[in-house]
């Protein structure tokens, strides 16, 4: 039932601003983890502004969207969506995780539904709960569970129908379906500066629903339902 998916879209960020920010320890822990994907002759500094922040070991959470389908007149679908940011992110977990524990009790078979959750998203969440010391709950504790038990509407596993080389990005995945993109002032290149320079968390919220406006609009082209309309879109 699509009524228990429970959409999310993380942004992430580097957990400092720069490379010799940090402990000369995690500096050399973070160029090992790289050496074997970053060509040699990239900047050290350079490849910590792109990667760091996408690797749980050396990022951080800055914000978790999430929404949830329901009916409205006529067959249609809208959305309501909850945001939950800050600097704190512990907080941030802790919030999602109480959420998440409310979906559970009314949908004891939810599935997560986003794009690229089941290689990012959800497992960057769990591994940063268990680096904060945060309890995983049942829905989360995947670690030992074979792939097809693993129940999650992933839309770039969709769009792979068995082919796992493929990677289409959501950008270009709405696009080549129809669907008006999230990309318009920024993109996810671009969290990072936003968060450290210019200071504008709710810029990068407004980003962060949108893209789940938009994976929640290419599931019900994959599903053959009409899109969301903007008047139905409810924010809480």
């Amino acid at each position: 039932m699509i009524t228990e998916l429970l959409l999310l879209d993380i942004e992430t960020v580097p957990q400092c601003v720069s490379l010799s920010e940090m402990d000369p320890s995690w500096r050399s822990l973070f160029r090992e983890k790289i050496s074997k994907t970053v060509p040699e002759e990239i900047n050290p500094d350079e490849s910590y502004s792109k990667k760091a922040g996408i690797l749980a070991e050396f990022g951080r959470i800055i914000c978790i969207s999430t929404a949830i389908f329901y009916p409205v007149e006529s067959g249609n679908w809208g959305l309501k969506m909850k945001t939950i940011a800050g600097d704190d992110e512990v907080e941030i977990l802790r919030s999602f995780t109480e959420l998440c524990d409310k979906m559970h009790r009314l949908h004891p078979r939810f599935q997560f539904g986003g794009h690229n959750i089941r290689e990012f998203d959800i497992p960057y969440i769990c591994r940063r709960m268990l680096i904060n010391r945060l309890p995983l709950p049942t829905y989360l504790r995947l670690h030992d569970k074979k792939p097809w038990e693993v129940k999650m509407f992933d839309t770039l596993s969709w769009w792979k129908f068995g082919d796992n080389k493929n990677y289409v990005s959501l950008h270009l995945l709405a696009t080549v379906l129809g669907i008006p993109s999230s990309k318009t002032d920024m993109d996810g290149s671009m969290v990072q500066q936003v968060y450290y320079q210019d200071h504008d968390l709710p810029r990068i919220v407004t980003y962060c629903q949108q893209d789940v406006a938009v994976t929640a609009n290419i599931i019900l082209r994959f599903l053959n339902e009409p899109a969301v309309r903007p008047e139905n879109v409810e924010v809480v």
